[in-house]
């Protein structure tokens, strides 16, 4: 008790020796105390701050004087490394010659692309991987553009379209234009339907859907991305023309429920909508009409005339000609199509334009001029006409030529034999994978 009590009594004493007022109130906040300019200005002056700092501007000021001084004096020893003429492209056409500079001062050619300043487009092909769609392809990666094919290959091949894989700027999608899709490109070019009589009285109700609802979903996809459209419309919308030759302001001649009604009826539908939509809702358009065409990768068993004599001749097979062998046709190569419709989409005029060559030839003339590029003995077999084959076929040009500065420049007897050494090719691979069966 004694010892509880004293340490109760220390305690007491302890709290009394310490006076309330030398307490300083708690503040959770230090101080802060002003800075005054001397005390900046010391900061400054401490460690040889200042010095760091005027070397490190000295050293940056020193680097961008001295640094295009050496620049200018840096090819006078790697020039002689650079060769004296550059070649840049694929065609001839697509080339133009501009001066490179020599270490002699003395100009000497080189060729870049007829590109090279523009802007990089993406461009979607509808039918991409057919026979004109292909070329067009080729035309638009050799001039730098990124290029989408969208094909289903019912009448396309993945073989004309091989050479891009691995080409960063081409995509290829399996896709049926039947149903939307949604991509972001500044161009459609709108192939996308098959062209041959063979191939679009397969299933003829297939063959206006892919024009009219095919056509209706690009042209759904150029009013929401701002794109322009081009279609290629074709010269069986004139049908058995009354008009010869064939302007663009003739209205046509087509049975509207014949056998080839859904091809002529359907494209002229599509030029309806192209139309519609150009009026209606400000997209911008293009309409081509394409006359037959002819060249490499046209398909061996189409039924075209040009393509069935080909590869009928090569086949040492007589020369079918349907009625009289007297209905004409003309024929353009299919690089001087591509030319037309790529005109046709850079230029200002909505069309519709002609797009093929004037030359007119009859279905015997024709297979004559067959027999002598391929096989002189060959002979010639008549067959009953087909229902509504047109008599006469020649396209007026002239509107293209004012306006696109366009008109073909390969004649038949020029680019049937290239045609003929492509088939000849594909045919004997053929006969080679049957003979390994």
């Amino acid at each position: 008790m004694k010892q509880l009590h004293k340490q109760s009594s220390v305690n007491h004493r302890r709290d009394e020796e310490i006076p309330t007022s030398q307490s300083p109130p708690y503040s959770p906040k230090t101080l802060k105390h002003p800075r005054s300019l001397p005390r900046s200005i010391n900061y400054l002056f401490k460690e040889q701050r200042l010095l760091f700092i005027l070397v490190g501007i000295l050293i940056g000021s020193t680097f961008f004087i001295v640094q295009p001084s050496l620049s200018r004096l840096g090819p006078a020893e790697t020039r002689s490394t650079i060769p004296r003429s550059v070649t840049i492209g694929v065609t001839s056409r697509d080339q133009i010659s501009i001066p490179y500079p020599q270490s002699n001062g003395a100009g000497k050619v080189g060729r870049i692309p007829v590109g090279i300043g523009r802007r990089r487009l993406r461009i979607v092909v509808t039918g991409g991987a057919g026979f004109v769609g292909s070329h067009l392809v080729d035309k638009l990666i050799a001039r730098g553009d990124d290029v989408i094919v969208i094909d289903n290959f019912f009448t396309g091949r993945k073989e004309n379209v091989m050479h891009h894989f691995g080409n960063p700027r081409f995509e290829l999608i399996r896709h049926d234009v039947v149903e939307p899709i949604l991509l972001e490109v500044d161009q459609i070019y709108h192939l996308a339907c098959p062209a041959s009589p063979v191939h679009y009285k397969y299933n003829p109700v297939k063959t206006i859907k892919t024009n009219v609802m095919g056509t209706l979903n690009m042209l759904g996809l150029a009013k929401r991305i701002g794109a322009r459209f081009l279609l290629t419309s074709t010269s069986e919308v004139y049908g058995d023309p009354l008009e010869h030759p064939q302007k663009e302001t003739y209205w046509g001649n087509v049975n509207p429920i014949g056998v080839r009604s859904c091809y002529d009826e359907g494209k002229r539908t599509a030029e309806t909508l192209t139309m519609d939509y150009h009026r209606g809702a400000d997209v911008e358009v293009r309409i081509a009409r394409i006359f037959n065409t002819y060249g490499p990768r046209m398909c061996i068993d189409d039924g075209r005339v040009v393509s069935n004599f080909v590869a009928q001749a090569i086949r040492k097979q007589p020369l079918t000609v349907y009625g009289d062998g007297k209905q004409t046709r003309s024929f353009q190569y299919v690089s001087d199509l591509v030319d037309g419709l790529v005109a046709l989409m850079e230029g200002e005029h909505v069309g519709p334009f002609n797009l093929g060559n004037p030359g007119e030839f009859t279905m015997l003339e024709l297979a004559e001029v067959v027999k002598e590029t391929i096989d002189s003995s060959a002979t010639i077999e008549f067959k009953p006409n087909t229902a509504d084959d047109p008599h006469k076929r020649k396209p007026d040009i002239s509107r293209a030529k004012e306006l696109l500065n366009w008109e073909p420049k390969i004649s038949l007897r020029e680019g049937l034999p290239l045609m003929v050494s492509d088939f000849q090719n594909r045919i004997l691979n053929e006969d080679e994978g049957k003979g390994q069966k």
